[in-house]
């Protein structure tokens, strides 16, 4: 036990608290940088929702956990007891992606999924940290031809990728870490947002499309 605490008081400490201390710089930016489209996000998701349609989530890795993360805090609940709301990450169905995967490619494991469930004005919400992953993409492509509003999460690296969406959120960083961290502070204000405007307000989402 003696050992442990002087670790702990130690380089390791040092390191953790450089480590969280450039977290916390980097999510204190997101206030100025990203507040505006955050909320030009939630609300596309909540005429989206309030509309009967759905928010399909993507993404690879890191991504696809906070892709699943969200669609829960949506479908489930995230601080209110209220209805589930219509949210599906696509990254979950194994059978799907490796179908898809083997028969066609990898790069289409999110598009063609979409291609089967997404009507106009549902919504996509996209997330990369690079902004280049290729199945990310062409869902993006998918999206469009279906008629859908894209929101998308990335970083710095990924302007091309933020060009191609309705409402990009950018966490104002190079380093995958930092970006995943924006990701997960902005979806959090986002659902927290939609949640606020559809249940404590004079809003509510609609019936269900068939």
């Amino acid at each position: 036990m003696r050992r442990r605490a002087q670790g702990a008081r130690g380089p390791l400490e040092r390191q953790a608290r450089a480590v969280l201390m450039d977290a916390g710089r980097s999510l204190g930016r997101l206030e100025h940088f990203a507040a505006r489209e955050v909320a030009a996000a939630a609300e596309a998701a909540i005429a989206c929702l309030e509309a009967g349609g759905t928010m399909y989530f993507c993404g690879n890795g890191g991504s696809a956990a906070d892709a699943q993360h969200l669609a829960c805090e949506l479908a489930g609940r995230y601080l209110l007891d209220r209805p589930g709301l219509a949210a599906v990450a696509l990254t979950t169905n194994t059978s799907s992606l490796t179908a898809i995967g083997n028969d066609y490619d990898f790069d289409q494991v999110f598009s063609r999924q979409l291609e089967g469930l997404g009507v106009p004005g549902d919504v996509l919400v996209a997330l990369t940290t690079s902004g280049r992953s290729p199945n990310v993409l062409r869902a993006i492509q998918a999206a469009r031809r279906l008629g859908m509003t894209v929101i998308g999460f990335t970083g710095l690296k990924g302007k091309g990728f933020a060009r191609r969406c309705d409402v990009a959120l950018v966490t104002p960083s190079l380093s995958t870490p930092r970006v995943q961290e924006g990701h997960i502070a902005m979806g959090h204000a986002l659902c927290e947002l939609i949640e606020h405007a559809l249940f404590s307000g004079r809003r509510r989402p609609g019936k269900r499309r068939p």
